[in-house]
This record gives C-alpha cells, sequence and structure tokens, in this order.
C-alpha cells in the first residue's frame, strides 16, 4: 500500500473528527461568558443556571478535543518527519508558543472556572471564563499561522536543504493566514450560536423551562445573526485573498479552465478533470468570477490549463466542497435572521423552533467542506509552492501505517459515539432546577 496515501488519509480522519470540537469550544467559551456578565451584572440567577448549562457541554466538548487533538502533533513525527525536517524550524516555534502558553493558559482557568463556583467571588469567577475564552482564542491563532503559512510561506530562506526562520515578524503578520484565522474564528461562532438555537429550540417546543431558554434564544439569535452577516462578507475578502496567492485553488473552486477576462460564474455547471473542461455550464453569469476574485468584472481569471497537470488540484471535491459550503452560508444566513426576528414570540414560531435542532449539524457540515477546500485545494503542496506531498512522507512501510489507521479509527469512533452520547444526553435533560 501507498505510504504517502494511506498517511494522508490517516491526517485527514484525525484532522476532520477533531475539528468537529474545536469550533464549539472556540464560540461557545465566548457565549458562557457573556452568560456569565449578564449574571454578574444584573443579579439574574437564570444568567447562573444558563452559564453552568452550557458550561458542562463546553467541558464535555473540550475534553475530548484535547484527547483528539494529541495524535495530529504525534504524526508531524511518525507520519511527516520529511516534513518536520523541511519546515520544522519555522512550524515548531508556533506549535511550541500554543501549547505552553495559550493551552496552560486556557487549561488553567477553565479548572479554577470548573471548580470556583462558590469557592471564589462572582467577578474573580466570570474573568475566569472571560480569560479561557481568550486563550482558546490564542490557541487557535497560533494553531492557524502555522497551517497559514503552509497555504502562504513567508519569513523564510532556504539552506541545507530546509527552511529556516528569517522574519519571525513575517510569518506572524502572513495576511493569507489571518485571512484563514478569521474565517475559521467567525464559522465557529455561527456554530455555537446555532448549537444553541437548536438545544434551545428542542425545550421551548415541549415548554421545558420556557423563560430560561427563551433568554438563551434571544442571546444566541442575535449573536448567530451579527456573525453569519459578518462571515459571509469576510468569506468573500477571503476568496480574494485565495485568488492572489493561491489561484490554481481558486479555478478549481469554480472549475474555471481558461484564463480569460469577464470570467463569468456559472448558476450549475459539472466539472471533467479528465477531458479539461465542464460537462455541463449552465446560466452563465459574465464577469461575476472576475469580480469576486479581483473586485473587478473586467479582471483576467487564470484558468486551471495555465497550471502543469501535476500542480494542479483535485477539481471536484474542491468545487464541491466549495458549493456545498457556500451554500450553506446563505441558508444560515436565512435561519439566523427569522429566528432573530421570531426572537420575542417564540410561543407562535412552532417552525422554527422545528427546524433549528435539525439545523445543529450542517454548520458542523460546512466547516468540515471549508477545511476540505482549504487542504485539498491547497495539492498536491504540503507547503505552497515549496514542497510537494508526495516528498513529506516518512520512510516507512504503509503496513504500519495502516495499523496505525485502524486503530486510530476505532478509537475515534467510540470517542465520537461517548460525545455524541453525553451531549445529547445532557442536552435533552436540561438546566439543573433552579433554588430559593
Amino acid at each position: 500500500m501507498d505510504v504517502v496515501w494511506l498517511s494522508r488519509l490517516q491526517f485527514a480522519m484525525t484532522t476532520m473528527f477533531h475539528f468537529i470540537f474545536v469550533p464549539l469550544t472556540l464560540g461557545l467559551s465566548w457565549i458562557i461568558a457573556i452568560m456569565e456578565a449578564k449574571y454578574v451584572k444584573t443579579g439574574d440567577e437564570d444568567y447562573k443556571r444558563m452559564a453552568k448549562f452550557w458550561g458542562k457541554l463546553f467541558l464535555i466538548n473540550f475534553a475530548l478535543g484535547i484527547v483528539t487533538g494529541i495524535t495530529l502533533e504525534f504524526q508531524f513525527g511518525t507520519n511527516w518527519s520529511r516534513y518536520s525536517e523541511y519546515v520544522g524550524d519555522i512550524f515548531g516555534p508556533l506549535l511550541a508558543i500554543e501549547a505552553t502558553v495559550a493551552f496552560f493558559l486556557e487549561s488553567t482557568f477553565l479548572a479554577v472556572w470548573a471548580f470556583g463556583w462558590k469557592r471564589i467571588s462572582p467577578k474573580l469567577h466570570v474573568t475566569a471564563i472571560w480569560l479561557v475564552a481568550i486563550a482558546s482564542t490564542l490557541s487557535a491563532i497560533w494553531i492557524l499561522l502555522a497551517n497559514g503559512f503552509m497555504q502562504n510561506p513567508v519569513g523564510y530562506v532556504i539552506r541545507n536543504g530546509r527552511l529556516e526562520l528569517q522574519s519571525f515578524k513575517a510569518v506572524v503578520f502572513n495576511t493569507f493566514a489571518w485571512q484563514e484565522i478569521f474565517h475559521t474564528l467567525l464559522a465557529s461562532y455561527v456554530l455555537a450560536g446555532f448549537f444553541v438555537l437548536g438545544v434551545s429550540s428542542y425545550h421551548l417546543l415541549r415548554k421545558n423551562e420556557f423563560e430560561f431558554f427563551k433568554k438563551s434564544f434571544k442571546l444566541a439569535s442575535t449573536w448567530t445573526l451579527i456573525f453569519v452577516i459578518i462571515l459571509i462578507f469576510q468569506g468573500h475578502m477571503h476568496g480574494g485573498e485565495v485568488a492572489n496567492i493561491q489561484p490554481a485553488k481558486l479555478a478549481a473552486m469554480e472549475s474555471h479552465w481558461e484564463t480569460r477576462k469577464y470570467a463569468p460564474m456559472y448558476l450549475f455547471l459539472i466539472p471533467d478533470q479528465e477531458n479539461e473542461r465542464n460537462k455541463i455550464e449552465i446560466l452563465p453569469i459574465p464577469g461575476i468570477l472576475s469580480m469576486l476574485a479581483h473586485h473587478r468584472p473586467s479582471a483576467e481569471v487564470k484558468g486551471l490549463k495555465d497550471f502543469p497537470k501535476d500542480e494542479r488540484p483535485p477539481v471536484l471535491p474542491t468545487f464541491l466542497s466549495f458549493r456545498l459550503m457556500v451554500g450553506l452560508g446563505f441558508l444560515f444566513l436565512l435561519l439566523a435572521a427569522w429566528a432573530w426576528k421570531d426572537r420575542n414570540n417564540l410561543h407562535n414560531s412552532p417552525k422554527i423552533l422545528k427546524i433549528l435542532p435539525w439545523a445543529i449539524p450542517l454548520p458542523y457540515i460546512a466547516s468540515e467542506l471549508g477545511w476540505i477546500i482549504t487542504e485539498v485545494g491547497r495539492q498536491p503542496w504540503i507547503v505552497y509552492g515549496l514542497l510537494k506531498t508526495s516528498q513529506a512522507a516518512s520512510p516507512i512501510s504503509g503496513s504500519q501505517v495502516y495499523f496505525s489507521l485502524v486503530l486510530l479509527t476505532v478509537l475515534y469512533s467510540i470517542l465520537g459515539a461517548l460525545d455524541i452520547f453525553l451531549l445529547f444526553k445532557i442536552s435533552r435533560k436540561g438546566p439543573e432546577p433552579a433554588t430559593n
């Protein structure tokens, strides 16, 4: 068996599974912080109960996210040692800062928050959860800076056949990385918002703790609508950055084969990578792709045929993932606007309350699709323009990777089932009864 293919499959499986937990951690920490801040400011016990209830779900998600994330960094040594040797001088410090600063800050103050009820003052306790939210964001930023370097390598020199850090400032202020950071964080906030809306809607339909979940719903509806709108706008800006830095990825995202000005976007098409064309093209809108990519309808957009065949990303998965992600984004806007409109009339809004619990998986799917675009669309490069994925794998046998792939798949399946069971059980149960 091909060791590169198996290593890619294993890393894709573990990364995508790990990212099930990451966005909820990033988004829910801020929502909980807002809830507890409202309790400290107003003295309303419902907000304290809200922080505790959503906090339980956050803790489960956080714990399983740690377990699933540990294996990812080990794979850089076990499966991708040639990559680690090539880029370790730059990649290593970023991950070290994340682990020694952001993660320990996050873990420490999360412990203070989880065990500090009735042990420390309310103001100190709410400070702890705000620090958890800040540290979670910092943790994501350092990891995404590392990924951003893979997408757009900057601040390096090549010596003795490997990359060495020349400008830490250039790596930290990599514009492509920051577009990726903003997009990931905003998507996480939207996911957390829909999670709160979905669980709240489940209980509101059953008239269970109606006032409690009405407050959760109202807070989450405003939160979600704001961040969906920002996410769509920022996604457009991110697309422009992709067009400038990774034009082959943009061409694959739109199945765009011929370099041309006033490049059209098609309402519907079917890519045919083998024959370097589209099988079906329906309803072209002239200039829209040029406008989206370069903010001018007359701008030239480079087509896939201008890139060597061995440097083109897989078109079909990149194209389908992009179209589905964008479609889900506009669906989120519709649902968020509907929820916000009905937030003060939930007694008479059964339709949106019935829809939102079923919408909980959709932001997860959209986030995973985003990472498929990011990583598959970068291929065949593991470090864009410098090192191909085929050159980065460890010199080990395919049977070794196959064994670890099977083992991790079984382990992650168990953890996934446990996570779904615990989240469903606690979400369905609802908050602890109010105490007088």
